[in-house]
């Protein structure tokens, strides 16, 4: 059943003046040609699909501005960030009513009332189309604030400097990585750079002279160079302030270098050799190391060594187990909390090991939960000896949370929970978690939130799905989502192989040669809705983003009868092609998620699920593409060669044709300013409401 087309009577109904029309050229059938990012045909193409995806939203427009009116009703739009108190200053963020970015703010820990702003990013925005923070980095003793920006949507960065609270910025250097680190030193600070494809490929370290209102570099450093193409570099630092962590991971292996982060001249020291197959990531205690790894631990264990000699044999804290993922470990002064995850359940949780000076476990607990399935992760807790934990909690029905639990009393304190306006109240919905049966038996589990007084009935539905590099995608609250509910569609998410909700078996068994079974699940989850009487099996929508745009283009490609339209955002479609050229930025780092096309049977299977590679003879249902022109994730391209391959095959009264939108200033995230955000978003809603019979 195909959705009919808003009317627009001045709308050019001519097929001759579309774009896909206008520039086809017959000796490149591929639309290859679209690679070609100086070739000003290219701009023209882009902007022609522009107009063309402008003149047939045109009736919606009314439709579009109420979901973004709508939308904006229901928030708190001027936001109050949770103070958090560090060593010298308590700090937080205001984004005022009408600003996209925010305001940083600062007081003295023992004197509230000196509270003054020392980070305006919403001034900073003001002059460029895009605007995004890498990483924000206070020095020590709190004086210095070195950051990172990107102004274009490349995710290629800029550092600053600035002494607080308002001296004139100063800009140190441009063209490197996001991350940025202080060494406890007070004047050292580490950063990153990339190679020619955009891959962290080395760590620096930059000494500093820091004389206000002029800070200067006094001397660079190289520190870390990763060779290996596939394996990217990190910075972190232990809670513990003792050591800077360097991180070299690939998708399947990682290796980790230390510094004294008191001595940052030191040499790094590689904490333990890399091993194929193996990941491991460490934290730190006084006299000791915790190290999270998959060695013979396919679902990760826990060990402990001792800090003076790493190499020696340790103590297992926390044993593999075959139903639960050690997805996470961090350190305090009194014990560690770990973050596990239920393989049955699908289920996030944190666990808190409390422990004497002899190291003997005095307490083992898990955190409560407030409903399942949820959201449950660490908050904000810098400090290491914090015996008052920061929890933020969220669900398909409940809004973000944070909540600080102290660990002497037992006892929860609720700090701040995000209000919602209007007549669509948390309790007004409900979240049901069911349970799809795949090709292969296996159980997927799916998510669907609707409003509470629409349950027994068959609804349109949106069906959602992302399915890769072991991403989870546990439950979240959306307030624009509530303008899809309030009009009685169901929203819901397909937990498939690939991602990481089921635990690190979940992950393994949908990437690389087992890669179809996400599609498979994706269409299950589909008919698991229709079949327990939840969707409408005539209205549903499928929608994507990134690798999940892969999923979806896949699963149209075997069943695109299943579904009443799509919803592509900055699609990974174009997979062989991309996988094939080594000097695009990711390629070499995802051969151990997707595979090397190099090998024969690889390239195979990558061509056997490529989404440009597979499109039916069945037309797609009418579809919605969008692309960023400065995306490095997933090119441009890739969608606009999607648009173009479809439009090739859509019938004279396809109504609508695919629809190409490219955002000429944004990146792989989109606008980074909040409105512009919004109004994409209501853009996208007005699409998938007029497809589900709902404008």
């Amino acid at each position: 059943m195909k959705a009919q087309p808003p009317r627009d009577r001045n709308a050019n109904t001519d097929a001759s003046a579309r774009p896909v029309q206008r520039f086809r050229r017959p000796d490149d059938p591929h639309w290859h040609w679209l690679e070609q990012r100086d070739a000003p045909e290219v701009t023209a193409f882009l902007e022609a699909a522009n107009d063309e995806a402008r003149r047939w939203f045109a009736p919606l427009e009314d439709l579009t501005e109420r979901l973004y009116h709508g939308h904006l009703a229901r928030r708190e739009l001027a936001v109050h960030g949770l103070p958090t108190a560090l060593d010298h200053f308590t700090v937080w963020s205001e984004t005022a009513a009408d600003a996209d970015h925010p305001v940083w703010w600062r007081h003295a820990n023992d004197a509230p009332e000196t509270a003054e702003p020392f980070f305006d990013t919403q001034a900073r925005a003001r002059d460029s189309a895009f605007f995004e923070i890498g990483d924000m980095a206070l020095s020590p003793d709190e004086t210095w604030l070195a950051w990172t920006e990107d102004t274009q949507g490349d995710e290629i960065f800029a550092l600053w400097l600035q002494h607080l609270p308002d001296d004139p910025p100063v800009k140190l250097l441009d063209d490197i990585g996001p991350e940025l680190c202080w060494a406890e030193d007070g004047t050292t600070l580490l950063f990153t750079r990339f190679d020619a494809t955009q891959r962290p490929e080395s760590i620096w370290r930059l000494s500093l002279r820091l004389t206000a209102p002029s800070p200067s570099i006094d001397h660079e450093a190289l520190i870390l160079h990763e060779k290996d193409p596939e394996f990217w570099l990190g910075l972190g630092k232990t809670r513990s302030r003792e050591w800077l962590v360097l991180e070299s991971a690939s998708k399947d292996t990682s290796e980790t270098h230390l510094v004294p982060a008191r001595s940052p001249d030191s040499a790094p020291w590689r904490f333990q050799p890399r091993e194929a197959g193996v990941e491991y990531a460490i934290d730190h205690r006084p006299g000791h190391f915790y190290v999270l790894h998959n060695r013979h631990a396919p679902h990760f264990r826990l060990d402990r060594c001792d800090e003076t000699n790493p190499d020696s044999d340790g103590e297992t804290l926390v044993e593999h187990r075959d139903d639960t993922t050690l997805e996470g470990v961090d350190s305090f002064s009194w014990g560690l909390v770990l973050t596990e995850r239920d393989h049955h359940e699908a289920q996030v949780r944190l666990r808190v090991i409390e422990l004497d000076a002899a190291h003997a476990r005095q307490r083992d607990h898990w955190l409560a939960l407030n409903e399942t399935p949820c959201s449950q992760a660490l908050g904000a807790t810098p400090h290491f000896d914090a015996r008052r934990l920061r929890l933020r909690e969220e669900s398909f029905t409940q809004p973000p949370s944070w909540t600080e639990v102290d660990l002497d009393s037992g006892q929860r304190r609720l700090l701040k929970r995000q209000a919602i306006h209007g007549d669509l109240q948390p309790e007004n919905l409900t979240c049901q978690r069911l349970w799809a049966h795949s090709h292969d038996g296996e159980r997927v589990p799916v998510s669907v939130v609707m409003r509470a007084d629409l349950t027994g009935h068959p609804l349109p539905t949106l069906l959602h799905g992302y399915g890769a590099y072991g991403e989870v995608l546990d439950a979240w609250f959306s307030v624009a989502r509530l303008e899809l509910l309030a009009r009685g569609v169901a929203f819901a998410v397909a937990h498939v192989r690939g991602g990481g909700e089921r635990g690190e078996p979940w992950y393994l068994a949908g990437k690389l040669e087992h890669k179809a079974n996400s599609f498979h699940d994706f269409l299950a989850a589909r008919d698991a809705l229709v079949e327990q009487g939840i969707s409408d099996g005539e209205r549903i929508v499928a929608h994507g983003a990134s690798a999940g745009g892969l999923l979806v283009g896949a699963s149209l490609n075997l069943s695109p009868e299943r579904f009443r339209a799509a919803v592509l955002d900055v699609p990974f479609v174009d997979v062989l092609r991309t996988m094939q050229n080594p000097d695009l930025p990711l390629t070499t780092a995802e051969y151990s998620e997707w595979g090397d096309p190099r090998d024969p049977a690889v390239r195979q299977r990558l061509q056997a699920y490529s989404p440009l590679d597979n499109l039916p003879e069945r037309p797609w249902p009418p579809v919605f593409l969008q692309g960023s022109w400065h995306d490095t994730r997933v090119a441009y391209w890739e969608p606009a060669k999607l648009y173009a391959r479809l439009s090739e095959l859509a019938g004279p009264d396809d109504t609508p044709p695919p629809l190409l939108r490219t955002d000429m200033d944004a990146g792989h995230g989109g606008a980074s300013g909040r409105f512009k955000a919004w109004h994409d978003h209501a853009r996208e809603d007005a699409f998938i409401l007029w497809a589900l019979g709902k404008a």
